[in-house]
């Protein structure tokens, strides 16, 4: 391994950021291209599974130092008020992705990761090395490329990827709140056509996020009335809603998700994080779904690059194969539990039978979720 190999990757997310750390601090040559500026906030949940904490620690990047909300237990509503509560097994954080990123990004510097603020425009590959075209600062090349932008992106487009062919029926919105709230909880409440996740960040404020279904959206005029007329049918909602104080002028949203399935490999290049596969927001991991797939991805680059009778072909199927058997579970139950819960009366029966077995709740909490990650000697 030397600096015969240049590793780019295109995103500054969580993927992205972890990614870049792990494979600089085992000494290889950086490159992070994002486009936005940082700190910034994002459309997210904003709760992580602690199942990703050795591996943060490993990589000297610990979420302690920013002081997190502890998060332990679940609160489940139907969209007619039923609750069910739950421990979680492993428990969480609370971060917000305004300090999160912005971490891991003082972090990947430190270790050394040049960062490029830029729009990526086009990728090519021929003759084993990436060209990585940029709108201001031209072209880079390397040896490896990891995709790490998102959801949906133009990249997308010019990649001709598949999941781009399938209606994005979605639409999320986010804003930090202040109010009350515990501190040790994650609430999950289900609405007609969606289901929204409030529990508290590190600066003790509400970050309450929710999915709707953009059908179901485009019948009210907009963000305040689909709330009121819709969202507060769950008592819970028009509770939190009523009695916080909003801190952002005005929420933040995204449209176009797409839960279907995406190619993990794409003309060569690792995909990690949402940009592999994005989970239902109602099993709450894809923030640490989007680390787990950044410590994949690198730990398979840095054995493309030390042993060389490990070819990319091996590095792109393990890749693939080991994405899916960590992540494929999830992603099914991820599914099924949508389709389950987008049902009024079908969700209101699971919670009701659900209270009757208080075993069922955990067990499912564990199908989303992964164990405390074993970080390899590399």
């Amino acid at each position: 391994m030397g600096l015969q190999h240049h590793i780019i990757i295109i995103g500054g997310g969580l993927a992205g950021l972890t990614g870049a750390i792990h494979l600089s601090r085992a000494g290889l040559p950086v490159t992070l291209i994002e486009k936005n500026r940082f700190p910034k906030h994002k459309v997210c949940g904003e709760y992580i599974s602690n199942e990703v904490l050795p591996y943060l620690q490993w990589l000297g990047a610990d979420p302690a130092e920013l002081g997190p909300a502890d998060i332990s237990r679940l609160l489940l509503s139907a969209a007619n008020g039923k609750t069910l509560t739950a421990s979680l097994p492993l428990g969480g954080f609370g971060i917000s992705r305004y300090a999160m990123d912005a971490f891991l990004l003082n972090k990947a510097l430190a270790a050394g990761v040049r960062l490029v603020t830029d729009t990526v425009t086009a990728v090519y590959y021929e003759d084993n090395r990436f060209t990585v075209e940029t709108q201001e600062h031209g072209s880079f090349e390397g040896t490896v490329a990891l995709g790490a932008y998102g959801k949906r992106s133009m990249l997308d487009q010019r990649l001709s990827r598949d999941f781009l062919q399938q209606r994005a029926p979605w639409l999320a919105v986010k804003g930090h709140y202040e109010g009350d709230f515990p501190d040790d909880l994650v609430a999950l409440h289900n609405f007609p056509g969606g289901y929204c996740g409030v529990s508290k960040i590190e600066t003790g404020h509400l970050n309450i996020c929710y999915l709707v279904s953009t059908d179901s959206f485009r019948q009210y005029g907009d963000i305040q009335q689909h709330r009121e007329e819709v969202m507060y049918r769950n008592i819970h909602l028009r509770e939190i809603f009523s009695y916080s104080r909003a801190l952002f002028e005005q929420p933040l949203t995204i449209s176009q998700i797409c839960f279907d399935e995406k190619t993990k490999v794409e003309q060569h290049m690792l995909m990690t994080g949402d940009t592999a596969g994005l989970i239902h927001p109602l099993c709450g991991n894809g923030m640490a779904m989007a680390i787990d797939s950044a410590r994949m991805a690198a730990e398979g680059v840095l054995r493309f690059c030390r042993e060389t009778d490990y070819s990319r072909r091996q590095l792109e199927d393990d890749y693939s194969k080991r994405w899916e058997r960590v992540f494929g579970r999830r992603m099914k139950t991820g599914r099924l539990l949508n389709n389950l819960f987008l049902k009024d009366r079908l969700s209101t029966w699971l919670v009701q039978q659900m209270a009757s077995f208080p075993a069922v709740l955990p067990f499912i909490i564990r199908q989303t979720h992964g164990r405390p990650l074993k970080v390899m000697n590399t």
